[in-house]
């Protein structure tokens, strides 16, 4: 396994700057994702970590060596893409094996055998070992992709939304899957989504990119509890975070220059409607089994959680408490206000 750095990487396309002035490392044996929307430069970064790609300008290195201008087949990566891409005129073993058939590796057919015969088992694909490739459904397909990159035993592992073309139930199991692999073999990875799910449930740490620039990176309770910014803030989180206007506020001593008040569902606590020093809010809609109660109060809307066994009415009326320990305060850029 192996450490990766980035440093000041900069890559355009035409007048596009996908990935503009990124620092990231990423330690060895580190489970780090990528998160953030279409266009954050989150693939293009797996691709200059990968030598797919090269930067205008700033130097990747793994394993403190410089790799900047190294071939990728001289880089020991395995990109694992959202495709499949498995031959399908060979088998589920054909497939495990072709990485270890190249030339440069000189593997013995016994040892390939061997190899084979303890990524299948790690996959649970052992019995599927003679099938075609076009016999198997999508999450099989995609623990073979997986596999054909385990085989090889790289340095560091690149997964470009491997799970996104699966459906739910498969999502789950394939992220246990991947969590299990990477403490199994404590490999370098870097994981790449916009899923908040499997952001949270894999990662280390998580980066959040924004605009080809490193937002914010941190644990995912870091990056949750304390954003730095409007757009982090709306990374994590389901339901979302409320964004509301100071003016919902006018009991509360807010730091100059503020312009947007920040609250997590689960932090408002709500009280019936005749509560002293509340909010009263009118419910516009409520949803029993999640727990998830919209209010509205001026035309803002406001949503809350709550565990309380109590049913709630269109057009009733509620109290709320924003805690202060829980408000994060935002200026009208979208940055922080240390508090």
């Amino acid at each position: 396994m192996a450490e990766i750095q980035l440093r000041n990487v900069t890559k355009r396309f035409g007048d596009i700057v996908a990935v503009d002035n990124l620092s990231i490392d990423v330690d060895e044996g580190e489970f780090v994702v990528l998160l953030g929307p279409s266009g954050a430069g989150k693939t293009t970064t797996l691709r200059l970590v990968a030598g797919l790609e090269r930067p205008d300008a700033g130097d990747v290195f793994i394993d403190g060596e410089l790799a900047t201008r190294m071939h990728p087949s001289d880089r020991d990566v395995a990109f694992i893409f959202q495709q499949y891409s498995l031959y399908p005129h060979l088998t589920v073993f054909g497939n495990l094996a072709f990485p270890l058939r190249s030339p440069r590796r000189r593997v013995s057919e016994a040892a390939v055998s061997a190899r084979v015969q303890t990524v299948a088992q790690m996959l649970h694909m052992e019995s599927k070992l003679a099938n075609m490739a076009t016999h198997l459904s999508g999450g099989e397909m995609q623990r073979v992709a997986i596999g054909r990159a385990l085989v090889r035993q790289p340095k560091v592992f690149l997964m470009d939304e491997p799970l996104s073309s699966l459906d739910a139930k498969l999502r789950e199991e394939l992220r246990i899957e991947l969590k299990r692999l990477h403490r199994t073999i404590g490999a370098t990875i870097i994981y790449v989504t916009h899923d908040q799910v499997e952001a949270t449930t894999l990662a280390d740490r998580i980066g959040i990119l924004e605009h080809g620039r490193l937002a914010q990176m941190g644990t995912p309770r870091e990056v949750y509890d304390n954003p730095v910014s409007v757009s982090a803030a709306q990374r994590l989180g389901s339901p979302p975070i409320n964004l509301l206007p100071p003016t919902l506020f006018n009991q509360v001593a807010m730091p100059p220059g503020t312009a947007t008040v920040a609250i997590r569902p689960e932090d408002i606590v709500l009280h019936d409607s005749d509560a002293r020093d509340v909010l009263n809010l009118k419910v516009l809609e409520y949803s029993p089994l999640r727990h998830l109660v919209i209010l509205d109060r001026d035309g803002t809307a406001v949503v809350a959680t709550t565990v309380a066994e109590r049913n709630f009415c269109p057009g009733q009326s509620v109290g709320v408490s924003l805690p202060a320990r829980s408000l994060l305060y935002f200026r009208a850029d979208g940055r922080r206000i240390p508090t």
